[in-house]
């Protein structure tokens, strides 16, 4: 059995994040004692000093106020970090490099590896809704995730899509990553009232994918499928709308657990990750915030 572990998700602001509870019971569903996540309040400026902090701390061994034998054996990373952590890495796997972004970093050897998780686990989140091969996709947003999810289209045997931006000029981002993965992008406006494939994904903030809403329930103009990357509050109104007008529906937290499955596959080193036992305890803590009064 491996020894005592530490891991951690890093981000800002990070107080909401889930993947403290989805790590948790995949350690307790594998039997890993004194195996501990947490979430730590981390900015893009403050990055290289946490890491070379752990460094310090000796990366591979034992970390400060942990039992005895354990060690740090990796990070997850949110926005702003998947970026702001390439030039930190010692090794970096070809799938974060196409992508520009990794939300994984794994302790190995004295070294910091990055991975980046999201694509597969879009893919497979994606998969598990019966999507495997669509015809054309939409992407709204041009951040990190959007740039995941070029990654996963890619996977999906697509050449090509449209990625709808509010600011063209700060797609840049996400061009390269097109170039490097080998896509072909068409930029259009936010919110232009066209279909383009039937898949959408959306990787932007609650709230401002809700004009696309009123587009899900016209049949002129709706998806096959929907992808939203939000988890809370849900539903969002989009998803509803596309529920409504029998469109499938991929929600946030689907992409979640299958990439934080393949995080714990990545530090524990065991496989296959405890699917059922993480939705479980995630879909429970949902509920419980989603009880919560309203602030």
């Amino acid at each position: 059995m491996p020894a005592p572990c530490r891991a951690a998700v890093l981000g800002s602001p990070i107080v909401h994040s889930l993947s403290p509870v989805l790590h948790t019971a995949a350690y307790a569903a594998l039997g890993l004692e004194g195996w501990t996540y947490t979430a730590i309040e981390c900015d893009e400026a403050g990055l290289p000093g946490l890491i070379a902090s752990l460094d310090s701390a000796g990366l591979g061994g034992r970390p400060p106020q942990a039992p005895p034998g354990s060690r740090w054996v990796g990070l997850s990373l949110t926005m702003p970090l998947k970026r702001a952590v390439l030039p930190l890495l010692d090794r970096t796997e070809p799938l974060a490099l196409q992508v520009g972004g990794a939300n994984t970093v794994i302790f190995a050897g004295g070294q910091r590896h990055g991975c980046n998780t999201d694509v597969p686990g879009m893919v497979t989140a994606l998969a598990e809704a019966g999507v495997t091969s669509p015809a054309g996709a939409t992407i709204l947003g041009a951040g990190a995730t959007a740039c995941a999810a070029l990654g996963a289209l890619r996977e999906t045997g697509l050449a090509t899509a449209v990625v709808q931006v509010r600011d063209q000029a700060r797609a840049g981002d996400l061009l390269a990553a097109a170039r490097r993965l080998g896509l072909a992008v068409e930029l259009r406006p936010f919110g232009r009232p066209v279909r383009d494939g039937d898949l959408l994904i959306s990787t932007v903030p609650a709230g401002a994918a809700d004009f696309y809403a009123e587009r899900a329930a016209d049949p002129r103009a709706r998806p096959s499928a929907v992808l939203d990357v939000v988890y809370h509050p849900w539903p969002t109104p989009l998803a509803v709308a596309a529920a409504r007008s029998g469109v499938t529906v991929v929600n946030g937290f689907d992409l979640l657990l299958h990439q934080a499955a393949r995080q714990v596959e990545l530090m524990t080193g065991l496989e296959p990750a405890p699917l059922e036992a993480m939705r479980a305890a995630g879909r429970s803590e949902l509920a419980r915030r989603a009880a919560l009064p309203a602030r």
